[in-house]
């Protein structure tokens, strides 16, 4: 074997896992698909030290402070598929052959699905916005919605007025109960029960939305929450449990970041329900350490 551990995926929790290996002098691969969930964005926010960074600048930086580490290899590509075989696991690239470690760490995201509704795809990560924490700030004192796309989307519906006057479209799919209404007109929250149909305005910019009863509501930017999917099949390849969350499908964790599959450990958006790029890396850090300590009682046992 001429690695020890794989980590595929080179967005925030890939990078900081692999950055504690390469650290603990750990001879690694880290191989990246380039296709980044945050690729929409323009900047991560809330991430200290990064506030305003374009994510494509923050990941660059990560690898080019990476590289100069001499037992880190850098490959891009597609991992196609993987599978352990005794006691190591084996990994495809697409076009590039296999490669093998005796450690995997699955930083491989999730990839969205949104509304099936006219421009919002094409604002998404610009004025159609997943979290307040993330990107609240930068669209704080214009007119926001909410679009109920799950069953929590009233309780997030009452976080938003602290950015700003706040609508909540029911889609007349999510219906608030009783004590919801009452949290939300406590909050100053506008319940409209008319579904959203069209985003209006010069994209990705956002100036109103048209509903079905034709009325046009004005808006500078509007959350929602996409549902999820793995953005690699690895993980279910490999056999791993998964859990439902709160948006699809989460990877089945431990403390320890490791999988259901022994040897195999996971970070970033796969495998929590809670998405900022604070947490991925986070999560990667721990992933990392969890790994390398397996590694050492596995040599000490």
């Amino acid at each position: 074997m001429s690695y020890e551990i794989i980590v595929i995926g080179g967005n925030f929790a890939g990078l900081s896992a692999a950055m504690q290996l390469a650290r603990a002098r750990r001879r690694v691969l880290l191989v990246d698909a380039g296709m980044p969930r945050n690729r929409f964005s323009q900047a991560a926010h809330g991430f200290l030290g990064q506030d305003g960074q374009a994510p494509a600048a923050i990941m660059r930086e990560g690898k080019r402070q990476l590289g100069l580490y001499p037992n880190i290899t850098l490959r891009d590509g597609k991992v196609a598929h993987a599978q352990k075989e005794d006691d190591e696991f084996v990994i495809g690239i697409e076009g590039g052959g296999e490669e093998r470690a005796r450690r995997l760490i699955l930083a491989t995201g999730v990839s969205d699905t949104l509304p099936d509704i006219a421009g919002l795809g094409d604002r998404w990560g610009r004025t159609v916005l997943h979290c307040p924490y993330c990107h609240g700030y930068e669209v704080s004192g214009g007119a926001l919605g909410v679009l109920a796309n799950h069953p929590h989307s009233a309780h997030s519906a009452m976080m938003i007025p602290d950015w700003g006057a706040t609508t909540f479209f029911t889609q007349a799919l999510f219906e608030p109960d009783e004590e919801q209404l009452a949290r939300l007109t406590a909050r100053g929250v506008r319940i409209e029960r008319s579904p959203v149909v069209e985003l209006l305005g010069d994209t990705p910019k956002l100036e109103a939305v048209r509903l079905a009863d034709g009325r046009i509501v004005p808006l500078d930017a509007i959350f929602v929450a996409p549902k999820t999917a793995m953005a690699s099949p690895v993980a279910e390849q490999l056999g791993c449990a998964f859990d439902d969350g709160a948006f699809g499908p989460v990877i089945r964790i431990g403390e320890n970041k490791e999988t259901s599959i022994t040897g195999v450990f996971a970070a970033g958006d796969a495998a929590s329900s809670m998405h900022s790029g604070t947490l991925a890396s986070a999560s990667g850090v721990l992933a990392g350490v969890h790994c390398h300590q397996s590694l050492v009682m596995q040599s000490a046992g």
